[in-house]
Parts: structure tokens; C-alpha cells; sequence
């Protein structure tokens, strides 16, 4: 089924509660922008506890769906642009021009969103891991540190700090790929949480999140649309 297909069983007041919850895991196994489980859990952060509450589980969509219209707008620009560069002889596109094709990013909210992707591999999945002896990974540990202590704004020596991290861990990614596959996920996950380091150092200033707080039918549930 397809993303507005899942979208339409949130919205249908006639399932259960838990089938209208389990259609937006569906929506973000779709649109996944900062990893299935950390974006479900930024959208119980920022919508409420939509498990439970029905208007909480409205506005959680609401804000995966605004988020994922963003996207799809980069994605035409994108596609767009390089066609208009096709015609013009540039087959290739530019090595720092970003393909958005795979969203890595919360589109309408990329530094909140990437905080809260950070915190959420500190705190609960202990990446970058405290106190490790690996020279690499205490270099990311201060990254994060960083990262978390100045609401993502780092420094140019902090930047040119991540980067070195990344390239290294990149190394360390081809080299361990065939040879040990446990070491392989650590280090894609440390990848994982250093590139949430960058969108927050990235993206620029935003306000407060403004979800739209959908209208209350009967029983404190929303309104079938005609």
C-alpha cells in the first residue's frame, strides 16, 4: 500500500485506535527520514503520546506528512535541475551538490530533529559508547558532546574535527565489512549518529514547531471528512 493509502487508514475513525497506529509506523516505514525508530520517537515528542491519544496520533501525521511534502518539493527541484543540466552538456552532477532521492534529514525541522536523533543514540542505544579506549570513537564522543551542549552549532575546528571522523570511520567501514560484521554495524552506526552532527551543524536557525491542532468531533475524536 502506499504512503496515502496508510495515511487515509490514520485518518479513518472507524478502525481501532491500535490499526490507526499501526498505519502510521506503516507511513514511517515509507518516509523515514532520521531512521524508523528515532522518527517515531521524535513524532511522539513533538505531536504526544499518539499510542494512546487520538489527537496526538492527528498531528503526528499531520507533521510526517508536511515534512515528507518538503522532500518530495526538494526532490522535483532536484530532478528538475539536473535535466536542465543534461541539456546543457553537464552529464554528471556536481560532487558537493547533494542528491535528495534518500531524505537523511527532517525536512521542515532538520536541526530539532537531528538533536533529537543524537540524543536519542546517546541515551538510549549508548552511541558513540562512554569511555571507549578507540581513539576514533572518543573523537566522536566529543563531537556529540559538543553538538549536544551548543543546540548543534559547532565551531570550524569542531566541523573539521567531524569530518576526520567521518573519513576515518569510512576506512574503517571497507575494511571491516567482509572481515567482522559485528565491528561493521558499530561503526555504521557511529556514521549514523555523525551525520545527525552535521545536519544540526548545517541547518539554519528555526522557530517553534507549529503543528495544527486538529478539529474535535464527537467523542473527542476528529471529524470524518465528507
Amino acid at each position: 500500500m502506499s504512503f496515502r493509502g496508510y495515511a487515509r487508514r490514520v485518518r479513518d475513525p472507524r478502525l481501532p485506535h491500535r490499526r490507526r497506529v499501526a498505519a502510521l509506523r506503516s507511513c514511517v516505514q515509507l518516509y523515514r527520514p532520521i531512521g524508523f525508530t528515532v522518527t517515531l520517537d521524535y513524532l511522539e515528542a513533538t505531536a504526544g503520546r499518539y499510542r494512546r491519544d487520538e489527537r496526538a496520533l492527528l498531528r503526528a501525521l499531520e507533521a510526517l506528512e508536511a515534512s515528507r511534502g518538503l522532500w518530495q518539493a526538494e526532490v522535483r527541484a532536484y530532478t528538475e535541475a539536473r535535466r536542465e543540466a543534461k541539456r546543457r552538456g553537464r552529464r554528471r552532477p556536481a560532487p558537493d551538490v547533494p542528491n535528495p532521492h534518500v531524505p537523511d534529514r527532517w525536512y521542515g525541522a532538520v536541526r530539532r530533529a537531528a538533536l533529537h536523533a543524537v540524543r536519542y543514540h546517546r541515551t538510549r542505544r549508548g552511541v558513540p559508547p562512554a569511555n571507549s579506549p578507540d581513539p576514533v570513537v572518543r573523537d566522536v564522543e566529543r563531537c556529540v558532546d559538543a553538538c549536544l551542549e551548543n543546540a548543534g552549532r559547532l565551531t570550524p575546528e569542531q566541523r573539521r574535527l567531524v569530518a576526520a571522523c567521518r573519513e576515518r570511520l569510512r576506512e574503517r567501514l571497507r575494511l571491516t565489512s567482509r572481515t567482522a560484521r559485528s565491528e561493521y554495524f558499530e561503526v555504521r552506526a557511529l556514521l549514523t549518529v555523525l551525520r545527525h552532527v552535521e545536519a544540526a551543524a548545517d541547518a539554519p536557525d528555526e522557530g517553534p514547531v507549529r503543528i495544527s491542532r486538529p478539529p474535535r468531533g464527537r467523542g473527542g475524536r476528529r471529524a470524518a471528512a465528507g
